[in-house]
């Protein structure tokens, strides 16, 4: 890729032009922090940086690459499908877009028929806010606490305020915020008969995936109920597949009025969001289908890469490997905090999904900067840096499984050691 590459002399040169032209805050943060990274090559779990250094990515940025990086089925089915598709024109039927539909209508509760889709998972986002708006006639909206759901016009508002503040654009007369895991709260939100919907990643990403206790998403799905409000599953990173079920929420014991689902179903080919829902739901689609209009929203070689994503993630031998690797991770790491007790303090898992504990407030940083200088990549949580996401692939096996948890082995006894001497801080 020589009109890339030719571009930049040195991998200096490049992190200089990214804080000139692209974005200087989020250039230096991971300089300042010791990621001085820049993706190049990739393939399957492998990222290489710009200067070659090989890193396993336990990231998959928010589960974009579930399937691995240029998953080889995924490229074939790509350049397939450019021998007969392009985007598409989001005005008319499609045969891309109504078998992917139909699929996503066949791999969800019975009760979600039709699929709308955007271009992103915070278009998504926007689609079910507004649909519940439509079926309800009301207009708040209420979210968890350290939640992440968009950066568009409603979803973002449905988020933290660190994402609303600086634009100006927080509604909080529309838009509440309530612990996650406390029903109570959630009670008292719903109580004045005036909620459209409550909108709830079913294990919060940014917020370190905190664990929902057993009874609390079907105790909100029943105060919805209760309260004439509509449940609206973020599935963007628990979805597809990453429990171990095709959705998080319906393997908690909750049918969603509303699925949205982004990332990981265009398997980092081509982005893709959709709004799954119910005849409630989407009833507006019988008044008007031109009500949202999205010209990138379901581009039908989108739809032709998810396609293959579905048939891929709903293989029988991928939920048994998933089901494997969650087992072998979990006895791993369970091993590796026998020997770390006062530092690597807990495990919260679903599936393949596991965040880390670490000390407060920022435990889980040193142990990122020691876990790069191995040869890992995986992250902080953003809403609470004492937690590390630990987000195997769903197609890793045993062999790679084993060098992961080496080689976190080798990087939480040396962070723990570096914290224990003053070499690093849980504070920063």
């Amino acid at each position: 890729m020589n009109f890339i590459h030719g571009r930049f002399a040195s991998k200096r040169e490049a992190l200089s032009k990214s804080a000139a032209y692209w974005n200087p805050a989020k250039t230096q943060f991971w300089q300042d922090v010791g990621i001085d990274f820049i993706i190049d090559r990739r393939e399957g779990y492998f990222l290489y940086d710009y200067s070659g250094k090989r890193l396993i990515d336990l990231h998959l940025n928010g589960g974009n690459f579930n399937l691995g990086h240029l998953n080889p089925e995924l490229v074939e089915t790509l350049k397939e499908g450019l021998n007969h598709f392009d985007m598409g024109n989001h005005h008319f039927p499609s045969l891309c877009r109504t078998a992917l539909a139909e699929a996503l209508h066949e791999a969800s509760p019975d009760s979600l028929i039709y699929t709308v889709y955007g271009a992103s998972g915070s278009e998504a986002s926007d689609i079910a806010i507004k649909s519940a708006r439509y079926a309800t006639g009301r207009r708040k909206i209420v979210s968890a606490f350290k939640s992440y759901h968009g950066s568009t016009g409603l979803s973002v508002c449905a988020g933290d305020e660190r994402f609303t503040g600086r634009f100006l654009i927080a509604r909080p007369e529309e838009f509440v915020n309530v612990p996650f895991n406390d029903l109570g709260a959630m009670e008292r939100a719903l109580a004045g008969g005036d909620v459209a919907a409550v909108i709830l990643e079913t294990i919060p990403a940014t917020y370190g995936f905190l664990m929902p206790h057993e009874d609390y998403l079907p105790g909100v799905k029943a105060l919805c109920e209760r309260h004439g409000a509509l449940y609206i599953a973020d599935e963007v990173q628990a979805g597809m597949m990453r429990t171990g079920e095709m959705w998080a929420a319906v393997k908690c014991g909750v049918v969603p009025d509303i699925i949205v689902v982004a990332k990981g179903i265009g398997g980092g080919i081509f982005p893709l969001g959709c709004a799954i829902m119910n005849e409630r739901a989407g009833g507006w689609l019988k008044e008007d289908g031109f009500a949202h209009i999205s010209t990138g929203g379901g581009s039908e070689i989108a739809c032709v890469v998810a396609l293959k994503v579905l048939e891929i993630t709903q293989r029988p031998e991928v939920r048994a490997n998933i089901r494997a690797r969650a087992a072998q991770f979990r006895t791993g790491l369970d091993e590796i905090r026998v020997r770390h007790p006062d530092f690597f303090t807990g495990i919260r898992q679903n599936g393949l999904i596991f965040g880390l504990e670490f000390p407060r407030p920022k435990g889980a940083n040193p142990v990122m900067r020691s876990l790069y200088r191995n040869g890992i990549w995986a992250i902080f949580s953003t809403f609470d840096p004492s937690v590390l996401q630990f987000k195997p692939g769903l197609l890793v096996d045993e062999a790679l499984a084993d060098e992961i948890l080496a080689i976190m082995d080798r990087s939480i006894a040396e962070a723990h050691e570096a914290v224990r001497h003053g070499r690093e801080t849980i504070e920063g």
